[in-house]
């Protein structure tokens, strides 16, 4: 199992390019960052800093959309840095949530993401493609390679994974979903006739290392309004009726509302509906022997890869128990 870690592109940027340097000395190998242009900073510019200051750390968004950028941009801005840099990033896709609905847009629909993830793979990897009705390649890049990671919970987005995504992205490190989701885009993997083991396997979850159950679960509360925006979307589209797990959907019923402001943070006022068990059960909690146990379990599943939120008051503790005590083991 390989890990990453999750930032918010805060100011100042320095200390995102020396959180993810540490990252890499503990023995983590991705560094992601939200993408969100008006709660954070601009994510690429911090990449080209990030990718001077590291040596083999591969960066990329958890997550992009086909929304804030033209997807020329957005190719553009990987071929350039793998340019740079040798090949060391990775697109994380989705339909948009906050980077959307701050400005006043919806996400973008699994059609517009279909396409976005085709154009942006082929022409930042050198290939021409057919891009607002004519054919568009990018002539300076030589030998890149772009991996795109699409993130999904519902039934139509896994099977997209599943056809199409080279990595698939669960923001949830409860091992029934996973089961669930993962279950879905190797079968549809293998009905698109891909081989279901090329496509890796990464949960994104906030983890704290510590014994203060109570402390850790209000300060990974957020996550549960997070995911629960997406959810909320879940139920609207396909209503309660099982199509998707209700260990996924049940827990958004006291729902109301969502502020952005406190978007990704301990203490937003928004996620009061969380329950601990849905905090225990989304994140990894406890001493470093129960994070190794549920990031065992979900090995074991098949992810492939462990993308650490990093979004608590003991960033430093947890970074350096998992440096010491969980990687190694995994």
């Amino acid at each position: 199992m390989d890990f990453g870690v999750v930032l918010q592109t805060d100011p100042p940027a320095r200390d995102v390019v020396a959180g993810l340097k540490a990252a890499e000395t503990y023995g983590f190998r991705h560094g992601w960052t939200f993408d969100s242009s008006v709660l954070w900073q601009e994510p690429f510019v911090i990449y080209s800093q990030v990718l001077a200051a590291t040596t083999d750390l591969i960066v990329g968004p958890m997550v992009t959309n086909p929304g804030s950028r033209d997807w020329s941009v957005t190719a553009s801005l990987f071929a350039t840095l793998n340019d740079m840099f040798g090949n060391r990033t990775v697109c994380g896709i989705g339909r948009g949530d906050s980077a959307r609905r701050v400005i006043g847009q919806p996400p973008a629909s699994l059609a517009t993401l279909e396409q976005a993830m085709r154009v942006i793979k082929e022409l930042a990897e050198g290939r021409e493609v057919e891009h607002h009705g004519r054919p568009v390649h990018i002539p300076w890049v030589r030998d890149g390679r772009l991996p795109i990671w699409m993130a999904a919970y519902g039934p139509k987005a896994l099977r997209l994974v599943g056809e199409q995504a080279d990595g698939f992205i669960l923001q949830t490190a409860d091992p029934d979903i996973a089961r669930w989701t993962i279950g879905s885009v190797r079968e549809a993997a293998a009905a698109a006739g891909r081989d279901p083991a090329s496509i890796t396997m990464c949960v994104a979850a906030p983890a704290y290392v510590g014994t203060d159950l109570a402390h850790q679960r209000d300060q990974l509360r957020w996550f549960g309004g997070m995911v629960g925006n997406h959810v909320a979307d879940l139920v609207t589209r396909y209503g309660d009726s099982g199509v998707v797990p209700k260990a996924l959907t049940n827990y958004i019923k006291g729902r109301e509302g969502y502020d952005y402001s406190y978007h990704g943070r301990a203490g937003n006022p928004s996620t009061d509906f969380v329950p601990d068990e849905i905090v225990d059960r989304f994140c990894v909690v406890g001493p470093e022997s129960a994070h190794v146990d549920r990031l065992q379990e979900l090995k074991d599943i098949g992810v492939d890869n462990f993308a650490l939120y990093l979004m608590h008051d003991d960033k430093e503790k947890t970074l350096s128990s998992y440096g010491k005590d969980v990687i190694p083991y995994l």
